[in-house]
Order: structure tokens, then C-alpha cells, then sequence
């Protein structure tokens, strides 16, 4: 048995959030429970099943949405990381991961956990969601100025 401080200014940090179990728990588990609840209820005073069926139709749609959602994530990732990749050779401003304004041609894509990164020639790291302008390089060359107008 664990102890409870229900003094809050004793000074101790406050203890970790707990867990909502209920998010791992798979079907399997829940009619488990469902099983030893029903072995152990009163005869006489047997639970409702149709309540029983109902909560177990609502496991299995939170289940199906998370596994939906779970799904959505990776799909949406993929896709910016796609479009993060249609960027390399392409001149990108925005914030840095030092919060500094930064500015340069992109070189590569990197993904740092959840996030993915634009990596200048400077060696800057842009987040992608911190990109501010994308504009296509500039072309030098005999004959260019530079600015990357076509001059006509």
C-alpha cells in the first residue's frame, strides 16, 4: 500500500502523472475481466448483458479509432516528409532550431523523433514546420547575374 501526501506545500515534487491503462489495454484483456466478472457476480442478482455487450462494442470502437488515428499520423508524416524532400536543392528561410532567422539552400531532410529538419549548406537546421519561404534557387553561371532573373 502506497502513502499519499495530502499536504502539498511539504516541498516534495509533485508525483509523475499516472498512465491511463485503459489506452493499452487490448480486447483480449478486457474480456478477461469481462469473463472473471461474470464468474464472480451473484447469481441472484446477475449483471446486465446487454450493458456488458455494450461496453465491449465500445472497447472495440476506441480501439478502431486508435489504431485510425495511429494510421492517419503515419500517413500525414510520410507525406512531409515527402515534401520536405521535394525541397532539397531549393533556397528555404525560417527559424532555426536555435530560434535564430536563417536562410540557405536546402541539402538534406533529416528526422529527429517526430520532426523533420531541413539541413541548409550553411549548416543550419530548419524545422519544417519553421520554414518561412521556399524560392527556387538561384542560377549562376556565364551570362547570369546572380539574381536568378532571366534577363529578356
Amino acid at each position: 500500500m502506497s502513502l499519499i501526501n495530502a499536504n502539498p506545500s511539504s516541498g516534495s515534487p509533485a508525483p509523475p502523472p499516472i498512465k491511463n491503462r485503459f489506452n493499452s489495454m487490448s480486447s483480449e484483456e478486457f474480456m478477461k475481466i469481462i469473463f472473471t466478472e461474470l464468474q464472480q457476480q451473484d447469481p441472484f442478482k446477475p449483471n446486465d448483458s446487454s450493458a456488458l455487450l455494450e461496453q465491449l462494442n465500445s472497447i472495440r470502437s476506441i480501439e478502431s479509432d486508435i489504431q485510425m488515428g495511429e494510421k492517419l499520423e503515419s500517413i500525414v508524416f510520410q507525406n512531409q516528409l515527402s515534401g520536405a524532400g521535394g525541397l532539397i536543392g531549393k533556397r528555404v528561410g525560417g527559424l532555426s532550431t536555435e530560434n535564430t532567422r536563417v536562410a540557405g539552400t536546402v541539402k538534406s531532410v533529416s528526422r529527429v523523433g517526430d520532426e523533420i529538419g531541413l539541413l541548409l549548406h550553411n549548416n543550419w537546421v530548419i524545422p519544417m514546420d519553421n520554414v518561412e519561404y521556399i524560392d527556387q534557387q538561384p542560377t549562376t553561371g556565364p551570362g547570369s547575374t546572380g539574381t536568378g532573373s532571366s534577363g529578356g
